[in-house]
């Protein structure tokens, strides 16, 4: 019977909005975790570190360099019989590292109805039929657009920004207010649905902007963003002027460096700016809007390499399937974060205990994945993992250690990445860490019957 504990080899992309050589940390862990061939070119960008079974980047068995997915598929027992039936015999989920250097695309993914629509449709930039329901959890500062604005902001821009407001056309952007007036923050359903449908129309219009409309309201939004201390405010609504003009000039200024005259830079005053410290997270539904801007992070999703793109990229745009797809979902900021709570399924020894070590679990309201970030922060910190009805896949970000599945032990760096079968328990135990450098790892999973205990309060 073969020791459910695989330590991979993953594969890292290039692209162009990746962080440059060394200063990636996608590329970083590939170094440790890849072919002993790959080495950092300086010049570089590195993107992404791909972990799990999906055909477009798969993970190998160091060992016998087979492919993750040849290997659960020959043994099921690693994947569990639940959740090899219900998935196909492949991983549920796609693990990944990304380093963000320049803005990547304004972009949703389509559920799984959806999905399997435009995979019919047009499999050359839809090749699969899965949804993509994914999280993203930052590993340095983050920055990222996530969901559209409470109505009130978006109301704001619009007659503080003119060159956003002559983009949409004043007829345009007086319906919208007009529509939203005194039902911003209504919770009759009647209102919400009213609102949508106004931000719908509205937004469907500036997506549909000619590109010589573009251009010409981008020269004059840089020119209003060199007036950083005042950019964006108004006088005739000051509660709503932005905290910190100075800083939203700059990101625009950067955002159109990096893309000069993309629709984007417009799009930004309709999202939410989120900025992610170390270990904040944010959850991104299927048909959610979003960006990510710069940082690196912990990502995870449904195992899908679908995306529905419309601005800051020079990949396919489907403006059309965009801006029917969209939820239309407005939040604050901190509605779009995902708040960890205790890993409840753990045993942590006395030393981590007394050494401020921690299990933190971000558990997303969908069943394909979860992920358990643990930091242990004294050398002989351990934590003891239950067996989990499903697989899961461990990388370790920081400090060194070891993992233990049955008689199997390994030596666990910075850039390691293993995979644990169902059912097995797994310790981690710190051999080289302190409070200025703890152990740190992040393990997704797909446990069916784990996230039925949870629902039921269990």
């Amino acid at each position: 019977m073969q020791v459910p504990l695989l330590r991979l080899q993953c594969g890292v992309n290039s692209y162009d909005w990746g962080k440059i050589g060394h200063e990636s940390a996608a590329a970083k862990y590939a170094a440790t975790s890849s072919d002993p061939e790959f080495s950092i070119e300086a010049e570089k960008p590195y993107a992404e570190l791909w972990m799990g079974t999906h055909p477009s980047l798969p993970s190998k068995d160091l060992e016998t360099r087979r492919t993750l997915l040849d290997m659960v598929q020959d043994n099921q027992a690693l994947m569990s019989t639940e959740v090899s039936e219900r998935y196909g015999g492949k991983l549920p989920f796609l693990f990944k590292v990304l380093s963000v250097q320049k803005a990547l695309s304004i972009q949703a993914h389509p559920n799984k109805k959806l999905a399997e629509k435009l995979h019919a449709r047009d499999p050359r930039n839809y090749p699969d039929d899965n949804h993509k329901p994914e999280m993203a959890i930052a590993i340095t500062p983050f920055e990222g657009l996530c969901s559209f604005r409470p109505l009130a902001q978006i109301t704001h821009f619009l007659k503080a920004v003119a060159p956003l407001r002559n983009l949409v056309g004043d007829q345009a952007a007086s319906e919208f207010e007009r529509t939203v007036q005194d039902s911003e923050d209504s919770e009759d359903p009647n209102d919400t649905a009213k609102n949508k449908d106004a931000l719908r129309k509205l937004f469907t219009t500036l997506m549909k902007s000619s590109p010589d409309d573009i251009k010409a309201a981008t020269k004059d939004l840089v020119a209003a963003a060199q007036q950083a201390d005042t950019f964006a405010t108004s006088s005739e609504s000051p509660e709503t002027n932005p905290s910190n003009p100075a800083d939203l000039a700059a990101i625009i200024t950067r955002l159109n460096s990096q893309f000069p005259d993309d629709i984007g830079l417009f799009v930004f005053f309709f999202l939410n700016f989120v900025k992610l410290a170390p270990g904040e997270a944010m959850f991104l539904k299927a048909d959610d809007i979003h960006a990510y801007v710069s940082g690196d992070i912990i990502e995870c999703m449904a195992s899908s390499d679908n995306v529905v793109r419309a601005g800051f990229t020079p990949k396919f745009k489907d403006v059309d399937t965009l801006t029917e797809m969209l939820t239309y979902s407005y939040a604050p900021i901190e509605e779009q974060k995902l708040q960890p709570t205790d890993y409840p399924y753990v045993v942590l020894n006395a030393s981590a205990y007394s050494s401020g070590s921690s299990c933190l679990l971000y558990d997303p309201p969908i069943e394909e994945f979860s992920v358990v970030k643990t930091e242990l922060r004294r050398p002989g910190a351990k934590a003891t993992f239950d067996g989990l009805v499903g697989p899961s896949i461990l990388i370790c970000t920081g400090g060194a250690g070891k993992i233990t599945v049955g008689h199997k032990t390994e030596e666990v760096k910075e850039g390691y990445v293993f995979f644990v079968g169902a059912n097995a328990e797994c310790i981690i135990e710190s051999t080289d860490s302190g409070e200025e450098n703890p152990f740190v790892t992040y393990k997704a999973f797909c446990d069916l019957t784990g996230k039925e205990d949870m629902a039921n309060g269990n």
